[in-house]
């Protein structure tokens, strides 16, 4: 396993994994437990939405999981203010990941006031349980030939060739994402003069959406996926 890029919510690494075994992996994201607003009880709304879209725009909103496995927690948001009303201002034990993330808007004299009550749940019941997403893609071998046009290098959108003693050459395949721009090109002039290999390498991207680190999100995927299997693994031995 190889680190190839790392921000605060994102991580991109390779790895030599089975597709199988990847796609069990992204899939099991949605096991993992996380805390979102479940019930909404709207007091005073006098804002252009309907209550409904205040609930699910309120649902949806990430929130820390820090001290926060004890659910049921109410949170509350009382707003008379002339403009947007942000998820910032949802008060209690937990508090929003964002504080920016618009909920509604309010006119002069106009209020919200609502009362939030969080639950944990999982993203195959809801996506707002959802702690972030993980897709992934092969690394490939490109194979040129000596007679492959050099509009090649230009073609590319990734900026991986360039041209070197007279001859193409791939700066870091990593990054080709097999756009086949390059492959376009050559099927114009020389057709065949050069390929796209995968290998048994894939470059997996995780994002979280900031409930869980992104470190954290990968172990208990896995952690979730192993459950299951031992679960499997009993009732087979039956």
């Amino acid at each position: 396993m190889k680190i190839i890029e790392k921000k605060p919510n994102q991580i991109v690494f390779s790895a030599k994994i089975e597709d199988s075994l990847a796609n069990s992996i992204r899939r099991y994201l949605n096991n993992i437990p996380i805390i979102a607003v479940d019930e909404l009880e709207i007091i005073k709304n006098d804002s252009p939405l309907y209550d409904e879209t205040i609930a699910h725009r309120v649902g949806l909103i990430p929130l820390k999981m820090e001290k926060a496995e004890k659910a049921p927690i109410k949170l509350k948001l009382s707003a008379n203010k002339e403009g947007f009303v942000n998820s910032g201002e949802l008060k209690g034990k937990i508090k929003s990941v964002y504080e920016n993330i618009p909920i509604t808007f309010l006119n002069k004299n106009q209020e919200l006031e609502i009362v939030a009550t969080t639950k944990i749940g999982k993203g195959n019941e809801h996506s707002k349980f959802s702690p972030g997403l993980m897709f992934y893609r092969n690394i490939v071998e490109l194979k040129i030939d000596s007679n492959c046009p050099k509009e090649v290098i230009d073609a590319c959108p990734q900026n991986i060739l360039k041209s070197e003693n007279g001859k193409i050459i791939v700066v870091d395949n990593i990054k080709c994402d097999i756009c086949e721009a390059c492959i376009e090109v050559c099927s114009k002039k020389k057709k065949d003069s050069i390929k796209i290999i995968p290998t048994d390498e894939l470059v997996i991207t995780l994002e979280s959406f900031g409930q869980l680190d992104v470190n954290e999100i990968f172990k208990r995927s896995i952690d979730e996926l192993r459950k299951d299997l031992k679960d499997i693994s009993k009732k087979i031995s039956k």
